[in-house]
């Protein structure tokens, strides 16, 4: 994927989008803090869903997309299995923007550094893919899939829903505000990658990408 990021024409694109994650770490995700997994390794599944995009003159408002990925280790550590998976709504055109943005191959963060960490990826494969933006109740699905629904952390003497959120004032890697929640529901598979982990780290928050200073 790095020889693609050197010799790939750049498109300029930027992009806004809602972001649903969960990952197997525990509720405050080390990563976040320490660099490194709670597990050792890292399994996690994010949708996006585009509120306002263009790709060169490709316009890519309203399209989804989710990655599933299984890392041995630390992200920054390489060797991962990363799965694309692209709403069959969305046209040739907006599928293969994305593939372009989200491969690395048109530069920009954070795809631009992910790309030298994925060691086998595969994709894009189209699928019906449903989501729900609601915060810490958001939800993905895909037939035979994706299974994500998020759920509110809950206040372990009243029971009563909190409201956690991981802030980067200066700016984050994937994101710069995000609302913290824990899953129903968090598995994924498609051929031999297959993940499950409900019960532990998810977030919701809106991501901005572009390759343009």
């Amino acid at each position: 994927m790095s020889s693609a990021t050197e010799t790939a024409p750049k498109i300029a694109y930027r992009v806004k989008a809602e972001s649903v994650e969960a990952c197997n770490c525990q509720h405050g995700c080390n990563c976040q803090f320490g660099g490194f997994p709670n597990e050792g390794k890292c399994e996690f599944i994010i949708g996006y869903e585009v509120k306002d995009g263009r790709f060169g003159d490709t316009v890519l408002d309203g399209v989804r997309a989710v990655v599933a990925a299984k890392y041995p280790n630390a992200i920054h550590e390489g060797h991962g299995h990363v799965v694309l998976f692209i709403d069959e709504k969305a046209t040739d055109a907006q599928a293969n923007a994305l593939v372009s943005i989200l491969s690395g191959a048109m530069g920009g963060m954070p795809w631009e550094a992910l790309a030298s960490t994925i060691e086998r990826f595969d994709g894009p494969i189209r699928k019906p893919i449903h989501m729900k933006i609601a915060g810490e109740k958001s939800e993905v699905r895909i037939p035979d899939a994706v299974a994500m629904q998020l759920t509110p952390l809950l206040d372990p003497i009243s029971g009563a829903e909190k409201e956690v959120h991981i802030t980067y004032p200066k700016g984050g890697f994937f994101w710069d505000d995000a609302r913290v929640a824990t899953t129903a529901e968090m598995r994924a598979q498609h051929g031999d990658l297959r993940l499950e982990w409900p019960s532990r780290y998810a977030s919701a928050a809106e991501v901005n990408w572009t390759n343009q200073r």
